[in-house]
């Protein structure tokens, strides 16, 4: 009897934990609800700089290659096949050929092809007729002589040089295969992609709506029937909206710490992960108009920050200080605690630091009774403006009285891409952690997300010598040499990178929330409810 019972319990165990892994298999079907926090200014990807359009546009395509969509951490050795089915370097690795997909068709029933993938770099690199309108990421292909096409299936990226980050730099959120017979015109407002779900319609400061693919090349994928954004840009409503059971899905780290206490306490079943997201808030300044061509009033205004102030302030110390690329250990990049604390304004003893400010703005021509007048310029939602009323604060121990600008999304960045503003409070994703992407793109002389113009080209060859450097070692310390000198020079100075939170409701299965970049880890193909 007693064997008897033994053997009852333990088929009642094992079916008990076949019922669960049943009740775990994905169910197909019913509209993800998440709210937006803006506008996006259009849906075209390649013409965006903000996560506020890959977030709900990135379902609409596909990459030729793509960061695994499962793992928190992005790394080179995490990419995996898209459009492309397989990939190899030439023996001099100037050559990267993809084998494409067959049988893949676009949303509106055209086939995709390798010139597909040559038109949309062509786009990238300025090569093509058809021009974006801006185009942000065009310094990520400045290494590529051309691409090239072997018929339907294989297309070929030739390099100037090695660039072993290419890689990288294609399994981005950013990096999505464009059609050839699509307008960039009509990308921006009616996107065609061969994604998982198909654009459906973008109603501007109202919502954003896409439906499930029913031809998509991963077959079962995906597992939702659609996707429904509303927006809204006050961020307590939209939280209020999300613990009313209205949303399924808060949109991604825009949960401030304090706001992610009251998620918690009236919403208590919710999944909420606090995470890092690679997006460095700073300092931009325009260096090629008075008063910021004044190298003295630039580095002044590194010496006034307490960058464990606006942690402290706005995350309750949930946060990181670092420099241009990410801190560790989510970052792989970063240079030594050491190393960062040797750097002007770094220091931990604040006041002397001010002092020093003082006497440099002293000597540009300001002091207690001249104070220097300033608009502060920044994008009109809460993670710019709060940090950027901080900052004014901050700026007041140096003789600078800032006034606040704000400016909506669809204008922020077309404005500061012009140089229009003196000051500003910016927010600066690295779309992929590696050094390719944030030196040429945020610093190289002439790239579009130069903003404050900052030019060194001895600093420039440093940044080819890292990107061809095959020896890890030896290339993280050529990356923390760089590092250091755009700090020192005061190229767009760093404040923080904010550690902050994302939501779901319960039932809510498939979510992975990426620890090193905010741009790449919205496909939505692997999502599904629980219902």
């Amino acid at each position: 009897m007693r064997r008897g019972r033994a053997f009852a319990a333990a088929l009642l165990s094992l079916l008990m934990l076949s019922g669960a892994a049943r009740a775990e298999e994905p169910k197909q079907g019913g509209i993800l609800r998440i709210y937006h926090r803006d506008s996006p200014g259009s849906a075209s990807i390649h013409e965006g700089a903000t996560y506020s359009v890959n977030i709900p546009f990135m379902p609409v395509f596909n990459n030729l290659v793509i960061f695994d969509q499962n793992k928190a951490q992005n790394s080179m050795d995490d990419i995996v096949p898209e459009l492309a089915e397989s990939w190899a370097w030439s023996a001099d690795r100037k050559t990267l050929t993809f084998k494409l997909r067959q049988g893949v068709k676009w949303h509106d029933g055209k086939p995709f092809t390798a010139a597909d993938v040559k038109c949309t770099f062509d786009m990238l690199m300025g090569k093509s007729q058809q021009k974006f309108r801006q185009n942000p990421r065009k310094a990520w292909y400045d290494q590529v002589n051309d691409v090239t096409t072997n018929g339907d299936t294989e297309a070929s990226f030739n390099l100037k040089r090695p660039q072993p980050s290419l890689l990288s730099l294609l399994a981005s959120g950013y990096t999505p295969v464009y059609p050839c017979h699509v307008s960039p015109a009509e990308m921006r407002t009616h996107p065609i992609g061969t994604g998982p779900f198909k654009f459906v319609e973008f109603k501007a400061n109202e919502s954003i709506k896409l439906v499930r693919n029913p031809d998509y090349f991963k077959k079962g994928l995906p597992h939702l029937d659609g996707i429904e954004f509303t927006i809204i840009p006050n961020r307590s409503t939209a939280i209020l909206a999300f613990v009313a059971g209205k949303f399924d899905m808060t949109f991604p780290t825009e949960v401030s710490i304090p706001l992610l206490k009251d998620v918690k306490a009236q919403a208590p079943n919710a999944t909420c992960v606090v995470a890092p997201n690679n997006v460095a808030t700073n300092i931009i300044v325009n260096s090629s108009d008075p008063p910021f061509n004044n190298a003295d009033i630039r580095h002044a205004l590194a010496l006034a920050l307490d960058r464990k102030a606006f942690i402290s302030i706005m995350f309750e110390g949930q946060g990181d200080v670092g420099a241009s690329m990410q801190p560790a250990p989510e970052g792989l990049w970063a240079m030594p605690k050491e190393m960062l604390a040797s750097i002007p304004g770094y220091g931990p003893n604040i006041e002397a630091n001010r002092e020093e400010g003082r006497k440099l703005m002293q000597k540009a021509g300001f002091g207690p009774d001249k104070h220097l007048q300033v608009k502060v310029s920044t994008r009109n939602i809460a993670v710019y403006r709060d940090p950027a009323v901080i900052l004014i604060d901050q700026l007041k121990s140096i003789y600078i009285d800032g006034e606040l600008d704000v400016v909506d999304t669809a204008q922020w960045f077309p404005k500061v891409a012009r140089r229009d503003y003196a000051l500003g409070l910016n927010l600066t994703g690295n779309a992929v952690d590696d050094p390719d992407q944030t030196f040429y793109e945020n610093y190289s002389c002439g790239s579009e997300r130069n903003y404050t113009n900052y030019c060194n080209r001895d600093i420039e060859k440093l940044f080819d010598q890292q990107s061809e450097e095959t020896d890890l070692d030896k290339r993280k310390k050529l990356v923390w040499e760089i590092d250091k000198k755009l700090q020192e020079d005061v190229a767009r100075p760093i404040i923080f990178y904010a550690r902050t939170g994302t939501c779901w409701q319960p039932y809510v299965k498939g979510v992975t929330v990426m620890v090193n970049s905010s741009y790449n880890g919205y496909r939505y193909e692997d999502v599904w409810l629980d219902k």
